[in-house]
């Protein structure tokens, strides 16, 4: 059956195409593909008012441009898949991105011939940020070696140092946000048109559970309009980040240990994360330490905070760590900068 192809212009009057079949969703668009595969469409499912045609109108040109059209500027292709239009079709507000590159989609997929269907799929970062989902689901050779994941840190680190260098901030930060690439020491920063404009345009998410700042969780109950209300800005990405880095070099949450705070699991996730945060390896404070009788044997060594402490990262990482997760933990402004953790990493390998 021949397919059906959409021709129609962005709002910049770029002639553009999509096959009229959704191959993917997301948590807000259908996608669609081009016919020859260089890039994809994506149409919000809800209406979006004329503020978010505004703000993806700006992502699309004048913040694109100020990482693009600058000196060196086509090396950041490789570490951001900017929006590139904005369209309109029946009534439904989308935009427009380059396809993934190659090297962001599995080429082996999962252990045992592939047994969870994976292979040509996304290498979604969450695959690669515990020790449970690297033993127990991906092919070796998927995998990468330790020295990739500082790779991968630095050019992460890279991406989100030139994205605050031009007053944007990601707001949605995680590893379901990076692609990674571990056997070739590769890394992508995707969705970004939910981009933060700093006193302009506001944040559409407050993020993804297990990167949210805790001042954010913290005051989530406020309705939005409340000055007191935390909303994601650049120090929350920078919150994000090092949650990022930890979990790509430790294979573990830093935050997660064995320290409950109330029965209800909704109300202990919310102060878990938020008010009661606490590092698991706090030198002083052992009490949210993992509790091993609790991990899968899939998650050891890397789940044993003694055997595998965060200093084997380095003196450079040492340092930034204790400044994220203890000075900075619910003191923003003493969180470590996106360029500080570059330039640790750099000189660490």
């Amino acid at each position: 059956m021949a397919q059906s192809i959409i021709k129609l212009t962005a709002t910049d009057g770029t002639p553009i195409e999509f096959v009229d079949e959704i191959k993917g969703q997301g948590g807000m668009k259908d996608v669609f593909f081009s016919p020859d595969k260089t890039y994809v469409v994506g149409f919000f499912r809800d209406k979006q008012d004329a503020t978010a045609k505004d703000r993806l109108t700006s992502i699309t040109s004048v913040y694109r441009d100020k990482i693009y059209k600058q000196v060196g500027g086509e090396y950041w292709q490789n570490l951001f898949c900017f929006p590139t239009h904005v369209v309109e079709f029946h009534g439904r507000l989308g935009i427009v991105a380059p396809f993934f590159r190659k090297q962001f989609f599995f080429e082996h997929g999962s252990k045992n011939n592939d047994f969870l269907k994976i292979k040509g799929k996304e290498k979604e970062g969450k695959w690669f940020a515990s020790a449970s989902n690297q033993t127990r689901f991906l092919d070796s050779r998927e995998r990468g070696t330790w020295l990739s994941y500082f790779r991968i840190n630095i050019l992460i680190s890279r991406a989100v140092r030139r994205m605050h260098a031009a007053g944007l901030a990601h707001s949605d930060l995680s590893y379901k946000n990076v692609l990674v690439d571990p056997s070739g020491g590769n890394a992508c920063l995707i969705d970004l048109d939910g981009l933060v404009v700093p006193n302009k345009f506001p944040p559409d998410v407050v993020g993804t559970p297990d990167f949210i700042a805790p001042e954010v969780l913290q005051t989530s109950s406020l309705k939005i309009g409340d000055a007191n209300k935390n909303l994601p800005r650049i120090e929350t990405d920078r919150h994000a980040l090092a949650v990022l880095i930890y979990m790509y070099l430790l294979y573990r949450h830093p935050l997660r240990g064995r320290k409950v705070h109330d029965v209800d699991p909704q109300r202990d996730e919310l102060l878990t994360m938020g008010e009661k945060a606490l590092f698991i390896e706090h030198p002083t404070d052992a009490t949210n330490r993992p509790n091993l009788n609790d991990v899968k044997p899939s998650e050891l060594p890397w789940a044993d905070v003694e055997k595998i402490p965060y200093t084997v990262c380095g003196p450079y990482l040492k340092i930034l760590f204790e400044r994220a997760f203890i000075e900075g933990l619910h003191e923003p402004a003493k969180r470590p900068t996106a360029d500080e953790w570059e330039q640790a990493l750099i000189k660490t390998v």
